[in-house]
């Protein structure tokens, strides 16, 4: 007899938590010119890394991601001529897990909390996914602070939940699917991530399994899935008066392109990028067309808009080609 879908669920996540996850040692910024540090903000310690000098840009990852979402984004932007600083953020990465703290208006306070504590203003915040809706509530709490805005496969207008955190919402349950993180089933969520899920590298799955696979990232999820709110952007995007550059991956699964297309139209001064057969997690699956638009932002802005004019077809340095090869 076949077992119902959710049993087999649990079976997969039991056998996948068996893989042993790469030591904490091993977790990137390991074997790059970066190195980890630490400040704690409102009780939590963050684990950051930054690199260059200049106008100060903050990035901000998604769900179950961290600092390594960036990796092959820092150095070309620090390059370019930018301070650039990345986090992870409160339950994710490297950084501390409380058992609450995980609301979105919560991770916006933080974020502002955090930007003061290294002394950093007038800064241009880049966000993916989860990451975005927070760096757009961290520009309407605080907008004196804030440059300009990057909101990558953002959230906040509604999102197509993955099954782990729809499931992770439902009483009882959801105690139980917090703890079963395999590897396996991580995996399945990168590559359903990814426009060609065949791009997934195992590396990948090392580096985004390490920290999901700690004991108490079960209360990061249950937080987040009890807590945060996907649509907490909706009627307030017409507030934010910052230049604002909106990529999107054409092939995105989890919060569609039409958002992308919705939040710019809202947005009072921003560009839309469509990124061709690319999926949802856009800094990890092709970061050349990530740099080909942000640096580009980054060093002019929008110029003279009509609001919502398209960036395209910008070339950048040489650090572009590369990631290219």
């Amino acid at each position: 007899m076949k077992a119902p879908p959710l049993l087999g669920f649990l079976a997969l996540g039991v056998v996948g938590c068996r893989a042993a996850p790469i030591p904490e040692s091993k977790w990137y910024p390991a074997g790059t010119n970066l190195q980890a540090k630490y400040v704690t903000v409102q009780g939590t310690r963050i684990r950051y890394v930054e690199s260059g000098v200049g106008q100060t840009v903050v990035l901000l990852h998604g769900l179950g991601a961290s600092i390594y979402t960036w990796r092959d984004v820092i150095g070309p932007v620090a390059a370019a001529g930018f301070h650039v600083v990345a986090f992870d953020n409160r339950g994710f990465g490297g950084s501390d897990r409380p058992t609450s703290g995980y609301s979105a208006g919560d991770y916006a306070s933080l974020t502002d909390a955090f930007l003061d504590s290294l002394h950093l203003s007038d800064e241009v915040l880049v966000g993916h996914s989860m990451g975005g809706e927070i760096a757009a509530l961290a520009t309407l709490k605080d907008p004196s602070n804030v440059r300009g805005l990057v909101l990558i496969d953002a959230a906040g207008l509604g999102t197509h939940l993955p099954l782990l955190t729809r499931l992770a919402r439902a009483p009882l349950v959801g105690h139980v699917i917090a703890g079963l993180r395999g590897r396996t089933g991580v995996e399945k969520a990168l590559r359903s991530t990814f426009g060609v899920p065949s791009r997934v590298t195992q590396d990948e799955v090392d580096q985004y399994y390490a920290p999901v696979a700690a004991p108490d990232f079960g209360r990061t999820l249950a937080g987040v899935a009890r807590e945060f709110d996907f649509s907490a952007l909706k009627g307030r995007l017409d507030s934010i008066a910052k230049p604002t550059l909106v990529l999107w991956g054409s092939r995105d699964i989890w919060i569609p392109p039409g958002i992308g297309e919705r939040m710019t139209a809202s947005l009072q001064r921003a560009a839309f990028v469509l990124v061709p057969g690319v999926g949802h997690d856009l800094p990890d699956e092709d970061p050349a067309a990530v740099l080909r638009s942000l640096i580009p932002f980054l060093q002019q802005g929008i110029p003279q808009p009509p609001p919502n004019v398209a960036i395209l077809g910008i070339d950048i340095n040489q650090q572009v080609d590369k990631l290219e090869r």
